[in-house]
């Protein structure tokens, strides 16, 4: 049967002033995030002619990114003409430069090695046409004059250097090995690739979804050590995403780091409250960002091994208490976890039973010993398993002697009866192993009705056993059976009158009682 799926909660609104802010700063971040691996790889393949130009790209990029942080806010909102113009102005001027160098390099990535730079400078290109457009179609007058309209009254702000979290950036150390597998979930294709092969190229196995739905289908389906998760998504965003997470028993430890371009303090504090380990500006900073990801992945690992800690622990507990209950009924063992010392019970009626092999000891004796510990082990695990049946409880086993006892620990008005029915059960079983395995073994036992005294002795080695005059009356009514027969006191009888089958035996000498009359149970009366 399915789990049903509960509805993802409301998308947080957003400040549409931050919104605009981090549409545009998500294109702007592909200028610099581009350039940056450009130069990285310029300068491993020899083309250090190139890295002016590129840094030119890079240092354009980020001053477009700071452009638009800085202007478009509310106590600078350009609504008039003049303050439009010059805000296009300087958006085309850096734009242009980027364009520019562009050009130039991508002249030279014509031919020899340069040419592996071609797709990602195209790219650049791609991105900083797109920005210009996107800037003349969203920085009209009327459009900011629609979002001042629409703002929040207060809305809270921080700067992007504030968006990671105040903890100290610690660098894994050089030769240590940071390695997992991380899922990014980003509905923008460029900051996608960016991070991806940032990424790998540290060594991380990577994945990549462009939406929160997908995500939650990928972390369901697939094991991954780290999530880097947008905030604004078409479908689920970044918010709603966290909250099934953390809703979800077998996803709520995976580490989230949050990257976003959005500054808005509220979206934060919304997504830290929900469960992520950090929230950092996009473009992210490298080193910053591998900082997190080894500070989240040495935190996924110690919850794994605190886990696996937890479940040996847990192991051990059952395993332990899997051997008390072994020894002792289970309320006795609770009696003694919850810390009595002492345990002893007067019971004013039980019924013990005892069974003996007849002449086992002889017939052991010219046997190899792993065929007598098998036999014995074989007979008495089916004996268990029929003691189990009714309820009953096994006191001890001692040589080929059997002890079994109905009404301990807990009083149950039906002991006798129970007590009865193993002792017909473990003579048709019996019988049932002689014809099938032709041995020449026969079960005598013996079962008397009365009071006992029950608790636990010792302190290193614990032993739950039963004391007074019934135990030795019903060991006797066994050592004094017949084989083949089970033998019971008129205590016995009296209680399964009219329910079960005896054969009067008669008076039998009983040492320390005298004549004593016995009678022999052959079975259960139909009905």
């Amino acid at each position: 049967m399915s789990t049903p799926v509960s509805p993802a909660p409301a998308a947080a609104p957003v400040d549409p002033l931050a919104r605009l802010r981090h549409d545009l700063r998500t294109h702007a971040a592909h200028i610099p995030g581009y350039a940056e691996m450009l130069r990285e790889q310029a300068a491993e393949s020899g083309l250090e002619s190139l890295l002016p130009d590129l840094g030119n790209i890079e240092t354009a990029g980020r001053q477009l990114l700071e452009l638009i942080r800085e202007e478009l806010v509310p106590e600078r909102l350009p609504t008039d003409a003049a303050g439009l113009h010059d805000l296009h102005a300087a958006l085309r001027t850096l734009l242009n430069h980027v364009l520019g160098y562009t050009e130039l390099l991508l002249e030279q990535t014509e031919s020899g090695p340069a040419t592996a730079l071609a797709p990602d400078l195209q790219k650049v290109q791609r991105a900083a046409r797109e920005l210009l457009r996107l800037s003349e179609e969203w920085l009209t007058p009327e459009r900011l004059r629609e979002i001042a309209a629409a703002r929040p009254a207060v809305v809270s702000r921080i700067e992007p250097s504030a968006l990671a979290l105040t903890r100290p950036v610690v660098l894994p150390a050089a030769d240590a090995l940071v390695t997992g597998r991380i899922l990014v979930a980003d509905d923008d294709p460029g900051h996608r690739e960016l991070i991806c092969r940032r990424l790998e190229q540290q060594g991380f196995a990577v994945d990549a979804v462009a939406g929160g739905a997908a995500a939650l289908e990928r972390l369901r389906g697939e094991r991954f050590d780290l999530v880097l998760l947008d905030v604004l998504m078409p479908d689920l965003d970044g918010g709603q995403v966290l909250a099934a997470l953390k809703a979800d028993p077998a996803l709520r430890d995976l580490p989230v780091i949050v990257l976003s371009a959005l500054d808005e303090l509220d979206s934060v504090v919304r997504c830290i409250l929900a469960g992520a380990e950090d929230y950092l500006a996009k473009p992210v900073n490298t080193v910053l960002l591998r900082a997190r990801i080894g500070a989240c992945l040495e935190k996924s690992r110690l919850r794994r091994r605190e886990a696996a800690y937890l479940a040996a622990l847990e192991a051990e507990r059952q395993k332990s208490e899997s051997l008390l209950l072994n020894i002792l009924p289970a309320p006795i063992a609770a009696r003694l976890k919850q810390g009595e010392t002492t345990i002893v019970d007067r019971l004013a009626e039980v019924t013990v039973l005892f069974a003996d092999l007849v002449n086992f000891t002889a017939l052991a004796a010219g046997r190899d010993p792993v065929a007598v510990v098998r036999l014995l082990d074989d007979l008495f695990s089916a004996f268990d398993e029929l003691a189990r049946a009714q309820g009953l409880e096994k006191i001890k086993t001692i040589g080929d002697a059997y002890m079994v006892v109905g009404g301990v620990p807990t009083p149950r008005p039906d002991h006798a009866e129970a007590v009865a029915e193993l002792a017909l059960d473990m003579m048709a079983h019996m019988r049932r192993v002689v014809a099938r395995q032709a041995e020449p073994l026969q079960l005598r036992i013996g079962l008397h009705t009365g009071p006992v005294i029950a608790g636990v002795i010792g302190r290193h080695k614990f032993n739950y056993d039963l004391w007074g005059d019934t135990v030795n009356t019903a060991s006797r009514m066994e050592s004094l059976s017949l084989p083949g027969r089970i033998q019971v006191t008129a205590a016995t009888r009296d209680r399964l009158a009219g329910r079960y089958a005896f054969e009067p035996r008669g008076e039998i000498e009983v040492k320390g009682k005298g004549r004593v009359a016995t009678w022999f149970l052959t079975g259960r009366h139909a009905g």
